[in-house]
């Protein structure tokens, strides 16, 4: 069965990084994009940003732009999302989900709470 695996999260400093990555299992992952999602406290679902099947072009949201980065590595089913120069209103719960624009499955998510 279809399964995604999101780690990398975890309590982390106003101005530093965290890598996120999310391992895919029970699917070809080379043929489908994939996005990222995060919500935060209280709040609705934030697409982050989006990647090809084949890393050809990838997309991120206006509000992290900059400062956010996804990639694949098709050769080990694992999706990445690189964050820098994190803020607090990044504290998020971030999702892998296998889709471009619409998501047909969703990883259980990893907390991203970043506090000085």
């Amino acid at each position: 069965q279809v399964q995604l695996v999101e780690s990398g999260g975890g309590l982390a400093q106003p101005g530093g990084s965290l890598r996120l990555s999310c391992a895919a299992s029970g699917f070809t992952f080379n043929l489908f994009a994939m996005s990222w999602v995060r919500q935060a406290p209280g709040k609705g679902l934030e697409w982050v940003s989006g990647i090809y099947s084949d890393s050809r072009e990838s997309h991120v949201a206006d509000s992290v732009k900059g400062r956010f980065t996804i990639s694949r590595d098709n050769a080990k089913n694992t999706l990445y999302l690189q964050i820098d120069s994190l803020k607090p209103e990044d504290t998020a719960r971030y999702y892998c989900a296998r889709g471009g624009y619409e998501y047909d499955y969703w990883g259980q998510g990893t907390q991203v709470t970043v506090s000085s």
